[in-house]
């Protein structure tokens, strides 16, 4: 049977198994929330945040961030039009607009002068995504002014200007999904250094609750965004392994890099002067003109090989039609 190399995946150990077993068989009751606060604990110590919140996803932390930031109906929020659509959906859920900006060739994340001509009066938040790992210039992007939302979920590892992603936004926002480096099967981790904004979203994130109340106080309609004990303890095998699993993910890139460097009309992930980047997917760009892409991911498919399609701009998706005046900006 031919060997299958999948797009990407999980690395489970004995540690991963004996902390999920230990969850299971004990961690009930008052232990209810041990993994959870151990690993919330681990995780902002990796990145140098004073708080953290595990939740059920990234896009849940993007949505508390936004709620954060008191974001209603008729405020504008620039994102970047190259990205998975959860980075622009929480957006949408509060009533606000998405306004797509373009990105930078050389980084594939937000481009700094398109962001600049988007601007307003009605520019609440800028969401920043660090695709497939890369940074953008977020020295340059923070003299903007506007509180920006970094949305980290690729590229827990990577570094700008040897600073570890989830350091850069007034709250950073991790996914653990089962193909992330990382994963707790589903999840999230929002993290930030404002005391008001972490309190706010622990309350948001447990239907309104107070804070470590013992009484069912519910000082606001909040959600359900809170993370199980179980996924906890897998998360944090994980993060306990993440130099380890960071160092692989490079390797596998740097072997498709130097097998394919050569071959025209190819361009890999782009690798930054300022950027350490943990290549939580190996990507790459083709020439259309030169190379069909249907023909290229069939090809890999019969040898064993799984691929998947670059994201399509946010502004061309049918789930933004109504979104008024929601075309890129270039």
């Amino acid at each position: 049977m031919k060997k299958i190399i999948p797009v990407a995946g999980p690395s489970i150990t004995k540690k991963e198994i004996d902390y999920v077993y230990q969850a299971i068989k004990n961690g009930w009751y008052e232990n209810a929330f041990d993994y959870i606060k151990k690993f919330e604990d681990k995780f902002k110590k990796y990145v140098n945040r004073k708080y953290a919140i595990s939740l059920p996803s990234c896009t849940s932390a993007l949505h508390l961030s936004l709620l954060s930031l008191n974001i209603k109906p008729g405020d504008e929020i620039i994102v970047p039009d190259a990205t998975w659509i959860a980075s622009a959906a929480p957006i949408i859920y509060l009533g606000a607009k998405p306004v797509f900006a373009d990105i930078d060739p050389e980084t594939w994340c937000i481009s700094n002068k398109t962001v600049k001509h988007l601007v307003n009066k009605n520019t609440k938040a800028i969401i920043s995504v660090n695709l497939y790992g890369n940074m953008p210039e977020y020295d340059e992007l923070k003299k903007i002014g506007i509180p920006i939302i970094e949305d980290a979920a690729e590229s827990l590892g990577s570094k700008y200007k040897n600073v570890l992603s989830g350091k850069f936004g007034l709250t950073s926002c991790f996914s653990f999904h089962g193909t992330k480096t990382v994963t707790t099967g589903e999840g999230g981790m929002l993290v930030t250094d404002s005391k008001k904004v972490y309190e706010k979203c622990m309350v948001l994130r447990d239907h309104g609750r107070k804070i470590n109340d013992i009484f069912y106080d519910n000082l606001i309609g909040g959600y359900k965004y809170k993370m199980s004990n179980i996924q906890a303890a897998l998360g944090l095998a994980q993060i306990e392994r993440i130099d380890q699993l960071v160092k692989k993910k490079r390797e596998i890139f740097n072997w498709y890099f130097n097998a394919l460097k050569d071959c025209p009309h190819i361009s890999l992930n782009p690798k930054q002067e300022n950027v350490f980047n943990s290549y939580w997917l190996t990507t790459c760009l083709i020439n259309k003109q030169k190379i069909n892409k249907i023909k290229v991911i069939k090809s890999l498919k019969e040898n064993g090989i799984h691929t998947r399609p670059f994201f399509n701009p946010l502004s061309s998706q049918p789930a933004f039609k109504k979104v008024k005046d929601s075309k890129r900006a270039s």
